[in-house]
C-alpha cells in the first residue's frame, strides 16, 4: 500500500455518528418542559373549565344571589325556561339577528377587504374610516344612536327634510324596527373592522396568481370570488366563527343601553335574557339555564360554518 493511499484513507471524513440522547435529555417532550405548560393548564382549568362547570351546576340551583343560600331544585329550571314565552322570543330574535347579521356582513366585508387590498387611491384613509367603528366603546356608540335614532334624532329629521313624514317613526320605540335597528348597528360596528382584517390576510396572496389571471382575462370580480376567496377559504371560515361567536353572545350591551329588550319582548336576545335574568330579576338558575342553550347553539353554529367553508384542500382528503 502506497504512501498516498494510507494518507487519503486518514484524510477521508468519517461518517457522523447519531447522537444518543440520554434519559435525561432535554427533549421536547422531557418531563422537565412539560412541567412548564402547568401554569397554563392550571389558568384554563380554574378559568376556563371551572366557570363552565360551574354554569351546569348554577342551573340546577334556586339561587337569587350571592347574598342568599341556593336549594337544589333539579330540572325545575330547565321545565320553567321550555314553558317560558319569553325564552322562545329571545331565541327567535337571536336567530333573526344572526341569520341577517352573518349573510350580510361577511360578504361585504370581504368585497370591501379586497378592495382595500389592491391598494386604491387614499386606501389608507379608507383603513382607518372603516376600522374606526370597531374603536368606538359600546357605551359612546349607544349614545350616539340614541340620539340618531331618537323620535326627534337625525334620521326621523332627515326623513322630514325629505318630505317623508309618513317614515318617521320612534326607531327604539316600535316593536318593528326594534330589533332591525340594532341590526344595523351591529352592521355598522363590524363590516368595516372585518374588511380590514380580510384586507390584511388578501394582501399576502401571490400577486403572479394574480396577475395570471388578469392576462388570461379574468375581470375583478371573477379574481375577487374565484381566485382570491378559494385561497383565503380557511380565513373566512375563521373570521365568520368568531363574528357568529361575537353576534350571539354579546348583543346584550347594546340592548341594555338602547332597548332593554322592548318595547315588550321584541329585541330581548338570548345574550340579554341571560344578563336579565341574573341581575335584574335575580333568578340564576334560569340565567344559567339560558346560557347552557346559548352553549350548545355556539358549537351547533361553528359546527355548520366549519361545514359549509370547508376549503377544498379538505375536502379532497
Amino acid at each position: 500500500m502506497s504512501t498516498t493511499s494510507v494518507l487519503a484513507g486518514a484524510a477521508r471524513p468519517r461518517p457522523a455518528e447519531p447522537r444518543r440522547r440520554g434519559r435525561r435529555g432535554g427533549g421536547l417532550h422531557s418531563a422537565r418542559v412539560l412541567w412548564l405548560t402547568v401554569p397554563s393548564l392550571v389558568w384554563f382549568a380554574v378559568f376556563s373549565v371551572g366557570p363552565l362547570a360551574a354554569m351546569f351546576v348554577i342551573a340546577t340551583l334556586r339561587w337569587k344571589g350571592l347574598l342568599y343560600e341556593p336549594s337544589y331544585v333539579g330540572f325545575e329550571n330547565v321545565d320553567h325556561v321550555l314553558h317560558d314565552p319569553v325564552f322562545y322570543d329571545a331565541l327567535r330574535n337571536s336567530a333573526l339577528q344572526v341569520a341577517v347579521v352573518i349573510p350580510v356582513m361577511i360578504p361585504l366585508a370581504f368585497m370591501l377587504g379586497y378592495h382595500l387590498s389592491t391598494k386604491p387611491r387614499g386606501y389608507r384613509v379608507l383603513s382607518v374610516l372603516y376600522f374606526s367603528p370597531g374603536l368606538i366603546s359600546i357605551s359612546v356608540t349607544g349614545m350616539i344612536f340614541y340620539g340618531v335614532l331618537s323620535p326627534d334624532g337625525g334620521v326621523n329629521g332627515a326623513l322630514r327634510a325629505l318630505g317623508l313624514d309618513s317614515l318617521v317613526t320612534p326607531w327604539l320605540a316600535d316593536p318593528a324596527t326594534a330589533l332591525p335597528s340594532l341590526i344595523a348597528i351591529d352592521l355598522w360596528r363590524g363590516v368595516g373592522w372585518t374588511a380590514v382584517l380580510f384586507a390584511a390576510r388578501l394582501a399576502s396572496l401571490p400577486a403572479d396568481v394574480v396577475e395570471a389571471a388578469r392576462i388570461d382575462g379574468a375581470g375583478r370580480l371573477r379574481i375577487m370570488w374565484q381566485i382570491a376567496f378559494p385561497m383565503v377559504k380557511d380565513y373566512v371560515r375563521t373570521l365568520t366563527m368568531l363574528q357568529y361567536l361575537w353576534t350571539l353572545f354579546t348583543s346584550a350591551a347594546l340592548i341594555l343601553l338602547l332597548t332593554k329588550g322592548g318595547p315588550g319582548t321584541s329585541s330581548t336576545t338570548l345574550s340579554y335574557l341571560v344578563y336579565a335574568k341574573a341581575f335584574a330579576q335575580r333568578d340564576l338558575g334560569y340565567s344559567q339555564v339560558v346560557g347552557v342553550a346559548l352553549l350548545v347553539l355556539g358549537v351547533a353554529g361553528m359546527l355548520l360554518i366549519r361545514a359549509l367553508l370547508r376549503s377544498s384542500l379538505e375536502n379532497t382528503r
